[in-house]
């Protein structure tokens, strides 16, 4: 233990006990003329309620939104402080200590820019006006990320004034430190007592040993903005002779050296995706990877997906941050774009990682989960707008934001409980091996012991076997494709068929879960040929509807989730809309009432379940299904028959499947329906199929229902819609991707 662990052990700070904050993405990024605003993407600009809902979460702090861009586009004289009036007076009232950010990857009003001289003068003029307005703010973020936003705005071209090349971005991160520095001074002149906490993202590199060079001047030049603000950068410093070959007069650093502005809390914002790997072997990576410094050309991958070892992770990093500041940190965003189970492990590793450190005496004061309310198109560095949504601790495809899993361990560990999901049993994805999307290298060049202890930690996380999720119906295609999809994301499940749980035999079915003692089961069983029903209706209730009554029954006394299906069947056609969960069923077949029934007496004996309506499945691992035998025919040149006047909403099995495991995992209950965006005749389907795969449809016949020969009746129109949440992307998306995994 070093002597700085040693010397924060009898602090005040260290016997309170881990604080949990929060955050609302709430980027004002500038790409061209246009500016890109989360908070009008995700509706936080308009609905006040959002703080009570954050509020029943229990955090202490939240990383809250007073932007330039927003309050002041044209000036100051022109602000409207109508809306962070309202919101600041209401998280006062909910007791939540705001941690207010004044630029968040933005780059000010229309009339200045990352590299405008005055820019950090006028930011200062806007940050006195915050403190003046709301004097009894104690916390401070001026600049969120400012070497990522100088990076992104400046060297990448990304950000507006999309510089490319390293005077730009210099420039950028000198004037956004030196507005920290002059903001700071203008609002502890209002209030003295005000901390600053100043984020960053502290991505580490590494590489192949040629590269050692250039993985150790960018993992120092990480460190920029705190160094610059430290007062640290100075003709000793290890990257002084790059910041003068940029272009920068040495006496520019002046200001800082007799101004210093060290963090009153260091806010250390890490992604699983962050962490490079620069290699020189080309070949072994696709070419948009590829780049160079001018002196090797080398790949710049994720480490994550190369690096033999695994990744350090965040233990490390905060240990580090630690030794070389000695001053006191929080992680300040914790997010992760994922399945649910795996940003449930992603925040419990972080958490732990803060809390193991602390308690060894490092001076870690919280850890924040990010992006409350998600976050939209951030997989292309919000440089477009296409709607492309991360859900985060709410999920914001519901009428109202819907809690999620992470909320409940949110709760938890505000609380000061430990969460207690079997899924957080088994390691990330960044753990296992599937991480690896490039030849493995050995990233262990001057990792040490934390790096050695972190990989040990991640082989030995299980310490009994975890709890399954138990899959019944192994021979279907929906039972398969479960198992398919839990190995991909990590969840242990056993595969079940009727030999092994009759799940119309109450006496089989309890023995099988007392035996399993599965966290959740999975009905993907049933009975399903929909015209045969009408001749042997007994066998159809018995299975569908029987079966699935008695398995809630017993799923209720072993306390155990329970997933199962329904149908579009349930429905008449009678109308023109959508269908949603609380439109009256009237089924016009067999099949229809078997599901009917099974709804009722499922929810009756079992309100905890989860009970999915969806309908026409189509997928990529079976031969059997109306798309892929449509495609079949039409590319042999046969001809291919399908209904023209039946609309129905067809479902891409890996979609529904992802977000009922979602759904389960978020603790969901009652009647949801999952279909894929669209509303669509059999045989345009089968014609939208053709078409993105470039199949003649000249073997099409599209016939009436009624020339079908079907024996069961079927509604004319099924398509599902929901007033619970849009969770299925749309039709096109699915079938582009059904294709591509077709291959």
């Amino acid at each position: 233990m070093t002597s700085a662990f040693n010397s924060m052990l009898n602090t005040p700070e260290s016997k309170l006990p881990l604080e949990v904050w929060a955050g609302v993405e709430c980027t004002v990024n500038r790409v061209g003329e246009e500016y890109f605003d989360q908070l009008e993407r995700n509706g936080h600009a308009k609905r006040l309620d959002d703080l009570d809902l954050f509020a029943q979460l229990g955090i202490h702090a939240i990383r809250y939104p007073v932007l330039w861009e927003r309050i002041a586009p044209d000036g100051l004289e022109n602000a409207d402080w109508s809306w962070v009036d309202e919101r600041l007076e209401r998280l006062r009232e909910l007791g939540i200590r705001p941690i207010v950010g004044l630029v968040h990857h933005g780059s000010g009003p229309r009339d200045t820019s990352l590299v405008d001289p005055e820019f950090p003068e006028k930011l200062a003029v806007f940050a006195r006006a915050v403190a003046k307005r709301y004097p009894w703010i104690t916390h401070y973020t001026p600049i969120n990320e400012p070497l990522t936003t100088a990076r992104f705005s400046g060297m990448y071209g990304h950000w507006y004034p999309h510089g490319r090349d390293d005077l730009t971005f210099v420039r950028a991160l000198l004037g956004e430190c030196k507005a920290i520095a002059l903001s700071m001074q203008a609002i502890r002149e209002v209030n003295p007592n005000a901390l600053l906490v100043q984020t960053e993202d502290l991505a580490k590199i590494y590489s192949t040993p040629k590269l050692a060079y250039q993985a150790e001047f960018e993992n120092e030049r990480r460190w920029l903005s705190f160094d610059l603000l430290c007062g640290r950068v100075n003709s000793t410093h290890f990257i002084w002779g790059y910041l003068l070959k940029c272009g920068i007069n040495e006496a520019e650093f002046e200001f800082f050296l007799q101004n210093p502005c060290p963090p009153d809390i260091i806010g250390v914002n890490h992604y699983l995706t962050s962490d490079r790997f620069l290699d020189e072997n080309l070949e072994n990576y696709p070419t948009w990877t590829h780049g160079g410094n001018g002196r090797d050309k080398y790949a710049d991958v994720e480490a994550v997906r190369v690096c033999a070892e695994g990744l350090a992770g965040p233990r490390a990093l905060l240990k580090e941050t630690w030794e070389r500041y000695q001053l006191p940190i929080a992680v300040t965003e914790v997010h992760l774009s994922c399945t649910r189970e795996e940003q449930l492990r992603w925040f419990n590793e972080v958490w732990n990682a803060a809390q193991e450190l602390r308690d060894e005496g490092a001076d870690i004061r919280a850890v924040t989960a990010w992006s409350l309310l998600g976050s939209y198109d951030w997989n292309s560095l919000v440089t477009r707008s296409v709607g492309y949504y991360e859900p985060g601790v709410f999920d914001l495809r519901s009428p109202r934001p819907r809690q999620t899993a992470i909320a409940k361990m949110v709760r938890d560990f505000a609380t000061g409980h430990k969460p207690n999901h079997p899924l957080l049993d088994i390691p990330g994805w960044w753990h296992r091996q599937e991480r690896l999307l490039y030849p493995a290298v050995s990233c262990d060049r001057g990792r040490g012991a934390e790096g050695q202890r972190s990989r040990g930690e991640s082989k030995s996380i299980l310490s009994a076997p975890p709890r399954p999720l138990a899959i019944v119906g192994a021979t279907g295609t929906l039972g398969k494709a479960f198992a398919r999809l839990c190995e991909v994301r990590g969840i242990p499940y056993r595969l079940l068929t009727r030999q092994h749980m009759d799940i119309a035999d109450s006496a089989s079915v309890n023995k099988v879960l007392a035996e399993l003692q599965p966290w959740a089961v999975v009905n993907a069983a049933g009975y399903v040929r929909v015209d045969d029903a009408e001749r042997e209706p007994d066998i159809c209730l018995k299975v569908n509807a029987e079966g699935p009554a008695i398995l809630a029954t017993a799923c209720a006394q072993h306390n155990v989730g329970l997933l199962t299906f329904s149908s579009d069947l349930v429905f008449d056609g009678a109308e023109s809309n959508p269908y949603v969960e609380t439109d009256t069923v009237a089924p016009l077949n067999v099949y229809g009432c078997s599901k009917v029934l099974a709804e009722k007496l499922v929810l009756r004996a079992n309100p905890a379940s989860l009970v999915i309506r969806t309908s026409a499945f189509f997928g990529p691992w079976d031969d059997y299904n109306f798309v892929t035998i449509a495609l079949r025919e039409l590319s042999a040149g046969n001809t291919f028959v399908a209904a023209e006047d039946a609309i129905v909403s067809p479902t891409y099995v890996p979609d529904l499947v992802h977000a009922s495991l979602d759904l389960l995992i978020d603790g969901e209950n009652g009647l949801w329906h999952l279909a894929n965006k669209s509303a669509v005749a059999w045989a345009d389907l089968a014609r939208l199929a053709a078409k993105k795969a470039g199949v003649s449809v000249r073997g099409l016949i599209s016939l009436p229902t009624q020339e079908l020969g079907l024996i069961a009746t079927r509604p004319a129109y099924s398509v599902l819609g929901s007033d619970r949440g849009e969770l299925m992307p749309h039709l096109d998306s699915a079938i582009s991707r059904y294709l591509e995994e077709r291959g």
